[in-house]
């Protein structure tokens, strides 16, 4: 093989053999607390069952790095390239997505089976002296297979939203309830000519996605950033100022979307004690079951309609908050690079010390808890050009009709959490642990 990693790095691919099977483990032990039936089911059209995400992260690893590396590759069955291959177009074709929840075959036993084998075989791989390319497709495997965990946990949470019985993920656990953090604007960082360079520095160590480069120079007029994420308590204020039934907030877009949906409060959020069409009380469904709304929590399940509307509101009825508006990615970023006290949280994967619901936090801190809509419409950075090669479908194909989100999640897992990180969803999107932190014009 061409490329070969000399000596000097033999602990970089001692690490990435580590860093494979700790992922592959971790995948494992999110559906230890589900049951066959669990991983099977799914919801909705925009969700995939447990068991596809097992599998096509498995596909990946079969078609994207052994069948192109290994000698004598053959497949574990030729059929599972269409079941579980997801928008890869160059590779061939595909299951309907809608359809996945219809694949009861091969059975969630066979998957892990499959899955074993080519972990076996992608150890073997990696044991011998590798390339480049090799080490890179295989650290964006793992990167993928950490997405897919937490798409795997949101897409639960929505299966288990829709069963009456109200199922718990995890056994609830009884917290104190802490106090959220007092509000106050926080000036943005402040640099000759107002000229910041963004996104990924291709020049520096560590793993990105392909739509987080190349880092290039934006102008940021002055601008201030909000303490805190909106929380609960705030967006119950919304709702009994009116704001799901008063057009002058929302977009038109967002004001027909959530008059055909019938859109009255985040997603998760459960009515009770309901008089006048209006609820005096909430109790919000999550992971760890359903549980009495903590307004001092950060809001979450919003789609992006409803962060740019609440923004809107609140800039015009509170006047501490006057001229709030939803913060564009590039400031997000900007003031993540340069604002000490925004420490990235410190766990090295899923569950280890989450709890699997955003929680109030005095301590100042962007990252963590609800991913962060922002205004900026997901597209290329100037330069931008996709991957070369098999992963050259990866999110450029994407850079249309979506809107960017920053900071981060009680989901996400830890490596994924970085400024230059750019989420994206569809404004309609309520299903992910969604949230927002609001910005203003300074002087």
């Amino acid at each position: 093989m061409s490329n070969k990693i000399n000596p000097a790095t033999l602990n970089e691919q001692v690490n990435l053999q580590t860093e494979f099977m700790q992922t592959r483990q971790q995948s494992l032990d999110l559906v230890a607390h589900l049951s066959a039936e669990d991983c099977q089911a799914q919801s909705m059209p925009d969700a995939s069952p447990a068991k596809w995400h097992l599998a096509h992260t498995t596909w990946f690893f079969e078609t994207m790095v052994l069948q192109y590396f290994e000698n004598n590759f053959a497949p574990w069955r030729k059929v599972f390239a269409v079941l579980f291959n997801s928008y890869y177009n160059a590779v061939g074709d595909k299951h309907p997505r809608p359809d996945r929840g219809l694949l009861t075959r091969p059975t969630l036993d066979e998957v892990i089976a499959w899955r074993q084998h080519v972990d076996a075989r992608m150890q073997k791989l990696l044991a011998d002296e590798i390339t480049t390319e090799l080490a890179w497709i295989t650290e964006l495997g793992i990167h993928h297979e950490q997405q897919h965990q937490e798409l795997l946990l949101t897409d639960i949470h929505h299966l288990f939203s829709t069963n009456s019985l109200l199922p718990s993920y995890l056994p609830e656990q009884i917290r104190p309830t802490e106090a959220a953090g007092v509000h106050h604007w926080m000036r943005g960082p402040q640099q000759e000519h107002n000229l910041f360079k963004l996104g990924f520095n291709t020049a520096a160590t560590g793993f990105h996605f392909d739509n987080e480069a190349p880092q290039h120079t934006v102008y940021l007029a002055p601008y201030s950033l909000d303490s805190q994420l909106i929380t609960n308590r705030q967006w119950l204020e919304f709702i009994r100022a009116g704001g799901y039934q008063e057009h002058q907030w929302w977009l038109d877009a967002g004001w027909a979307w959530i008059n055909q949906e019938k859109i009255q409060a985040p997603m998760y959020w459960r009515p009770i004690n309901t008089a006048q069409g209006i609820a005096a009380e909430y109790a919000e469904f999550t992971l760890r079951g359903n549980a009495p709304l903590n307004l001092a929590a950060p809001v979450s399940h919003i789609s992006y309609f409803e962060a740019e509307a609440f923004a809107r509101w609140l800039g015009t009825s509170h006047a501490e908050y006057r001229g709030a508006r939803l913060p564009t990615e590039f400031e997000w970023e900007a003031f993540a690079l340069n604002q000490a006290g925004n420490a990235i949280p410190g766990s090295s994967h899923l569950l280890e010390s989450h709890d699997l619901v955003p929680m109030p936090s005095a301590n100042q801190t962007l990252y963590g808890d609800v991913w962060q809509w922002t205004s900026s419409n997901y597209g290329p950075y100037p330069g931008f050009q996709p991957w070369d090669g098999i992963a050259g479908e990866y999110n450029g194909k994407f850079m249309v009709n979506q809107m960017v989100l920053k900071g981060g999640s009680c989901l996400t897992p830890r490596s994924h959490i970085r400024p230059s990180y750019r989420n994206f969803f569809p404004a309609h999107t309520r299903w992910q642990m969604t949230g927002l932190r609001l910005a203003r014009d300074a002087s």
